[in-house]
């Protein structure tokens, strides 16, 4: 076979088959497998195949390794340059050895550093091709440039695969491709797949009416059949009534009053929920003194639930938000608009709105669902109207009277049914005056406040805590946390704010962001780096000894003042690097907990949610000064031991603020960041990733993420549109999801006190 070109051209596809025109990456020789290849963690083996394509056999070894993975190369000194190409995928064929789905990233980077990156999950036991898109005209522009959402489906007709975007760069730089890399991480069991045949793939030809009128009148994909779907209002009711008599069976029997275990031993009861540690493992003691291990669901709430419609209104008509505001736009529960409003409706994105097979018209009955984004994270518009198809089944199912409050009503008896153990983050404030099951309460703190960056600040920038401003909003934010809750002894706990960019490890950038951006802003604008000067002062005393440890010639102290900038970033400046962040978080850290025991002196306070890609151990340890319970919020299939081995260190109770798994059988066009290749495997998926947060001793808890499915064409905020609800968008639960759920529970707290 011939070396495939570096830099093809159009006239390089050959015909393959009627879905496949391609370009071959590789020749198969054997020495491809040293020259272009590079494993870790994974055994590899060139294979035989009947045809010219190169096959490689790896073993994942998973189960003992955290991350697993494969590069692709071009030879040394060349570069990948596919810009002469025309619309095309990076395309290659997986067969899974195994009978378990496997979930593979795809990560491709140019030589400026740009990742795009995508995932697929291999079905168990099969032979597929799957295509990533890297060149065309739905790509130009923003990520969701055209639909809005967090990933699109195919935008034609192929028997291949459309890998699902995840996050990065969606046009790199074609003409200078580096390296490509393919993982499996975060799994607890080890995988067997053969590769073969990688290749650029011309793409398809668009079908123009790719996304049109897929979503049906309950939200659901028009084109894709599943045990959950529902066809008419009748069957919507009939669902529910056979759900209702399900749900008479009530709670577990091994219950206390506040869903600890009443069949163990019982502690000090002191009325509201603690921590104690017993026989080496870290738990929550209920208020009557039963051990409680807390297992529940984020995002019972309907501010989620609504997608955009593609339509907007004259803008100084909508009410706008108010600087003092406590609640950030996407967890408000719903923005009305006037009728004047409304009236002025005009389509800002026809791409969205033709999505839609029906949406009603504002003054028949289910247009009372509509409502309004003011701004978002991103999409296909910057604002506009929105619609919740899953609050029109509630009114389907219910009857326009107080569905919500049959709606709360149920929930409480799905969650105690399923075995749950409390409501979890997010549950909208309704739910506090419930006295059947504990619940999670939380506050943001927004505001006018200076702030700081880690250089790669994903939601938003972080606050800055030496500024006084930050201190009085926090005040404000638990105050408002108090008044929603009431002192109920049913409340575990409080989160305040969520997910911050406090620093990526891998690179020095990425862990040190905040130390190495502050640093080079003076301290007249901000006060996180007058705190930093001072600090660097109180260690070092003279300029001198910190040039001497750094290595560094700054003139004096003014100049640090002033800003520091190009630094080497060496051992020394690396562990000051350290101490900053750790002052930093810490003055974070505290004074939340401050306003917290001010005004809620009985209640746990249980940190940030830390996410797995922004936490470093500095401010783990800030945190651990100053939380009850430390939380992180963590993506994975398990607690992999080799992620965690931390918390032998740190020696807190930690609970999961997050994790969810999700599939695509059911018509979604993202499943979510953990992938299962169907609803049962979602089952099985759970069980196993509770059953290794239950076994680990540090963890007093978990919460799943989250109880509805996104809108198939994506949350409002930021087209979020996985399969990671335990009920559909109709409002019907995913039985084999319950069904885990209720395997998990019935032995749970004794898997967890037995467990040696």
């Amino acid at each position: 076979m011939e070396q495939p070109s570096m830099k093809p051209k159009i006239e390089d596809f050959r015909y393959q088959t009627e879905h496949d025109t391609s370009i071959p990456l590789f020749c198969k020789d054997k020495s491809t497998l040293t020259k272009n290849f590079d494993f870790k963690n994974m055994q590899a083996e060139l294979v035989e195949t009947p045809t010219e394509a190169l096959a490689i056999k790896v073993h994942c070894k998973s189960k003992d390794n955290f991350y697993t993975s494969m590069y692709l190369r071009p030879e040394t000194g060349v570069v990948w340059d596919w810009s002469e190409l025309s619309s095309f995928c990076f395309a290659f064929d997986v067969q899974n050895l195994n009978k378990r789905s496997t979930q593979v990233f795809i990560n491709l980077f140019d030589h400026n550093g740009q990742m795009h990156s995508r995932c697929i999950n291999v079905q168990g036991n099969s032979l597929k091709t799957y295509m990533v898109e890297l060149k065309g005209e739905l790509l130009k522009g923003r990520t969701n440039y055209y639909t809005g959402l967090r990933s699109n489906p195919a935008p034609w007709n192929s028997p291949h695969i459309y890998a699902t975007w995840m996050w990065g760069s969606m046009n790199i730089d074609v003409s200078s491709i580096d390296h490509i890399e393919l993982s499996v991480h975060g799994t607890l069991i080890d995988h067997n797949l053969i590769f073969s045949d990688f290749r650029l793939m011309q793409s398809p030809d668009i079908n123009p009416n790719y996304f049109t009128h897929v979503i049906d009148k309950f939200g659901q994909n028009e084109h894709v059949e599943y045990q959950e779907k529902v066809h008419s209002t009748e069957e919507l009711q009939d669902f529910m009534e056979q759900e209702l008599e399900s749900l008479k069976q009530g709670a577990m029997s091994d219950r206390s009053k506040f869903s600890g275990y009443k069949d163990g031993k019982q502690y000090q009861a002191t009325g509201y929920f603690r921590t104690q540690k017993i026989d080496g493992k870290w738990s929550l003691i209920d208020p009557e003194g039963y051990p409680y291990f807390a297992t529940g669901i984020d995002v019972i709430r309907l501010a989620n639930a609504y997608t955009i419609t593609g339509n907007d209104y004259d803008n100084s008509l909508v009410p706008q938000r108010d600087p003092a505001d406590l609640t950030p736009e996407d967890s408000i529960e719903k923005l009305t608009v006037s009728d004047e409003a409304k009236q002025t409706a005009f389509v800002a994105s026809k791409v969205r709105r033709d999505c839609f097979q029906w949406l009603p018209s504002y003054d028949e009955p289910l247009g009372e669902h509509y409502a309004y984004m003011r701004e978002l994270f991103d999409g296909a518009v910057d604002r506009g109207e929105t619609f919740s198809f899953y609050a029109a089944n509630l009114e389907r199912k219910y009857g326009k009277k107080n569905y919500l409050e049959k709606w709360r009503e149920v929930t409480v008896d799905r969650m105690l049914n399923w075995g749950f153990t409390s409501l979890g983050n997010w549950n909208a404030p309704e739910f506090y005056s419930n006295d059947r099951i504990p619940f999670f309460a939380n506050g943001w703190i927004i505001g006018n406040f200076k702030t700081v960056s880690s250089g790669d600040d994903f939601w938003s920038p972080l606050p800055d805590p030496f500024d006084p401003v930050f201190a009085e909003r926090a005040e404000v934010t638990v105050q408002q946390v108090k008044n929603e809750m009431k002192g109920s002894p049913w409340c575990v706990g409080i989160f305040i704010d969520n997910e911050k960019s406090w620093g990526r490890m891998g690179t020095i950038e990425g862990q040190h962001g905040i130390a190495i951006h502050t640093l080079s802003r003076s301290d007249s604008e901000s006060p996180t780096k007058a705190v930093f000067t001072q600090t660097l002062k109180d260690k070092y005393v003279d300029i001198t000894a910190l040039n001497a440890r750094w290595g560094t010639d700054i003139a004096s102290w003014d100049a640090v003042s002033d800003g520091l900038s190009g630094l080497e970033h060496n051992e020394a400046q690396l562990s000051d690097y350290g101490l900053l962040l750790e002052t930093y978080a810490s003055e974070y850290f505290r004074i939340v907990n401050c306003a917290l025991k001010k005004h809620l002196p009985n209640h746990l306070y249980l940190g940030v949610r830390f996410a797995d890609w922004g936490m470093t151990p500095d401010v783990v340890r800030a945190a651990a000064k100053h939380c009850d319970v430390i939380s992180y919020n963590y993506y994975k299939e398990g607690l992999h031991p080799k992620a965690w081995e931390f918390l032998a260190d740190v020696d807190m109770p930690s609970i999961i603020g997050e994790f969810h798994i999700g599939a695509k059988d059911t018509g979604v066009y993202h499943p979510g960041l953990v992938c299962a290749h169907d609803q049962t495997e979602r089952g099985e998926m759970y069980e196993s990733y509770m059953q290794s947060v239950i076994d680990n001793p540090y963890f007093v808890g978990a919460h799943w993420f989250q109880y509805i499915d996104s809108p198939i064409t994506g949350r409002s905020y930021d087209g979020e549109n996985y399969n990671v609800g335990f009920v559909s968008v109709a409002d019907v639960p995913y039985q084999p999801m319950v069904e885990a759920a209720k395997r998990l529970h019935s032995n749970m707290y004794k898997r967890r006190i037995n467990k040696k």
